[in-house]
């Protein structure tokens, strides 16, 4: 795996801010692991895309935003970004177990977290189909004369999709605040991407709709920071498009019934050697930020706020009946 060359020194990040980092990073990844476990009890249905081991692709590209003005448009494994965007965890949940007080009324389930008040605008079901939509908020922005840029998040597998090129193309004829990026976890579904790309570098594409590519390290949270801090900063200057390809990776299978068995376990190991809590833990034992019993006191901290929300889940409402008529265009 490319390892993009690290622009920060940890020592120049205030304490709170690098805890901060750790303490998301651990609560989508017992927020997952739950999920996992209440959907083996039949308490969740239909789909479930976990997000283990790329949690600091999700917490780094929010963390270098302003959500009163900025924006996040992700595909359906959305779960990372909902919780680092500030989404209430006890509403996520009981999306997921499909309750009227979830994030989307129960209607949504998995793939289609939304959250105005925190400008987290999907979890998007169908591949490549929120591109567009990313680029109609920047062309808002942008209308309006506002500060404001966002991020459009999508899996290596849309890159294939009609939209993604239809979208840069338009993006850079109009000059749209649009940070494009490819969540580049090596499979799309069970293919590993060299086998359906013709290209192994995707930021070529950028290049040929005359915008800048960049590829970086997902599984470092600072380096995903240092990089979308620099690219979000410009972009309020500016206004240029940016495609971003961040190169990460999945413990678990496309889905909560993939197996995985396309991959070896050597390979799965390998990763799992660079998971991302485990790094930036590792960087901040070594540099006295915190010791081993301040991270379980984080860790335990976020145990018990998603057990808290299974229990929120579990007691909420059922949807009424009649609310199946509602938000829905005729």
């Amino acid at each position: 795996m490319e390892k993009s060359i690290k622009k920060y020194d940890i020592k120049k990040f205030d304490r709170i801010f690098l805890t901060g980092l750790i303490e998301k990073m651990c609560l989508i990844r017992r927020f997952e692991e739950t999920s996992a476990k209440m959907y083996g009890l039949k308490k969740i249905g239909g789909f479930l895309h976990l997000y283990i081991g790329q949690e600091a692709v999700a917490v780094g590209a929010v963390s270098a935003l302003d959500l009163k003005k900025d924006a996040v448009f992700t595909a359906y494994r959305d779960h990372g970004y909902a919780i680092a965007c500030g989404s209430n965890i006890d509403a996520l949940m009981a999306e997921l177990f499909g309750k009227s007080s979830g994030i989307s009324k129960g209607k949504g389930g998995s793939m289609h977290f939304f959250d105005v008040k925190n400008h987290m605008f999907g979890g998007n079901g169908i591949v490549g189909a929120h591109i567009p939509l990313a680029a109609g908020y920047a062309l808002k922005i942008s209308y309006k004369n506002e500060d404001g840029v966002v991020l459009c998040v999508f899996g290596d597998g849309a890159i294939h999709q009609g939209t993604f090129h239809e979208t840069l193309n338009i993006a850079r004829l109009w000059n749209l605040p649009v940070v494009f990026i490819c969540e580049n976890n090596q499979y799309g579904m069970g293919t590993f991407y060299k086998r359906v790309s013709s290209l192994e570098d995707f930021t070529v594409m950028a290049k040929s709709y005359n915008m800048t590519g960049l590829s970086i390290d997902g599984m470092n949270v600072l380096t995903v920071y240092s990089e979308l801090n620099e690219i979000v900063q410009n972009m309020r200057k500016e206004k240029n498009p940016f495609f971003l390809e961040i190169k990460t990776y999945r413990y678990k299978g496309h889905s909560i019934s993939d197996p995985g068995q396309y991959r070896t376990k050597a390979e799965l190991e390998a990763y799992k050697e660079l998971d991302p809590i485990l790094i930036l833990k590792n960087e901040l034992l070594e540099n006295n930020i915190i010791d081993q019993a301040g991270y379980e006191v984080i860790d335990k901290k976020c145990r018990d706020r998603i057990d808290e929300s299974v229990r929120f889940a579990e007691n909420a409402d059922e949807p009424d009946p009649a609310a199946i008529y509602k938000d829905v265009f005729a």
